[in-house]
């Protein structure tokens, strides 16, 4: 599992010596840099314009580079075209670096860490011409974010190591920020938690993999304790959560708020242990979709009938690959050289 980019499925039990070397070895990683200069861009193509503010209308896609060099980590927007959507044209980059990005309406969430030893996170919020407005520093190693639809809840997951609750580990920690009043919610944990009617409370309990709702108070998010998981629908203004079902990780809320798309645990195996799959929140129905691959994402929609996620490939790096939502077709690459992707939308 990396832990730059992979979601936490239960507390981790290592040594403080492997800690600080994996804080250490991310920190080397990742780097904030400033706006890049005119060179040759990402997939070697020579990147002469860059942007300075976000296509806020619908048709583009946003993601975070994984090429390696100086560029690694930069926020790309690339135009899509056709149906199914497929990416059209150059790669644009902006002047965001980020470890996970994620945009709605103009707004783009954009967690990153500095290049330390001891890493330190950042939430940071930028507005629709790239203007940084809010900066939240989170402990931990960046892991989750997203946004509502109209940009005004902002979601993010880290690593934080010594939170666990038996020796020294790894835990997750998932905060919540309302950007138009500043409300913020430090950790769901302080949230009072439903599973099977009955209030829940433990000590390894875990949340991470927020998904908002459009009202902007209704969100889904993943619930970790004993081995188990839940989604966990969550009312941000009365602090609750209640469990809808189990076995759900990672859920992404679709544009019309019908499905989640999620991950399912089906092997113990490391290499076979996801099945990306839909739940349909109506009926409780699972559709397995026809990517195979264990996929350890928080996959995105790319519109109501397909879903995107990241791929490793090879040694290092990721691809974007779509695959069509109701289990039918096959998947196929939807942005080489891409992790973290999000659309536009106006």
């Amino acid at each position: 599992m990396s832990m730059s980019e992979s979601p936490h499925r239960a507390k981790i039990l290592i040594s403080a010596v492997s800690v600080l070397l994996a804080v250490a070895v991310g920190a080397a990683v990742v780097a904030y840099l400033g706006r890049p200069t005119a060179r040759a861009g990402v997939q070697g193509t020579v990147v002469l314009d860059k942007t300075d503010s976000l296509n806020t209308g619908s048709g583009y896609l946003l993601y975070k580079t994984t090429v390696e060099g100086p560029d690694l980590g930069t926020v790309v927007e690339r135009r899509l075209s056709g149906s199914p959507s497929k990416v059209d044209g150059v790669p644009t980059l902006s002047g965001v670096q980020c470890d996970r990005s994620y945009t709605a309406a103009g707004v783009l969430l954009c967690l990153r860490s500095d290049n330390n030893l001891v890493r330190v996170a950042y939430a940071e919020i930028y507005d629709k011409s790239l203007k940084l407005v809010k900066s939240v520093q989170a402990a931990g190693i960046p892991n989750r974010a997203r946004l509502s639809p109209d940009g005004r809840m902002a979601a993010w997951t880290t690593f934080v190591a010594g939170d666990a609750y038996v020796g020294p580990g790894f835990s997750t920690r998932t905060s919540i920020l309302d950007v138009k009043t500043g409300t913020m919610v430090d950790s769901l944990e302080t949230f009072s938690t439903t599973v099977q009617g009955k209030p829940f409370r433990a000590v390894d309990e875990n949340f991470w993999g927020v998904t908002f709702a459009a009202d902007d108070n209704t969100f889904y998010a993943t619930l970790g304790s004993g081995g188990k998981t839940w989604l966990v629908r969550g009312d941000f203004a009365a602090r609750t959560l209640t469990a809808v079902t189990d076995n759900v990780e990672c859920p992404s809320l679709s544009p019309d708020g019908t499905r989640v798309v999620f991950k399912k645990r089906v092997s113990t195996d490391a290499w076979r242990m996801w099945r990306l799959e839909v739940l349909d929140l109506a009926t409780l129905k699972e559709t397995p979709l026809a990517e195979t691959r264990s996929v350890d994402d928080q996959a995105a929609w790319l519109d109501d009938h397909t879903v995107m996620y990241g791929v490793p490939k090879g040694t290092s790096g990721y691809d974007v690959w779509s695959t069509p939502a109701d289990g039918s077709g096959q998947p196929a690459i939807l942005a080489p050289d891409a992790f973290s992707p999000s659309v536009t939308s106006g």
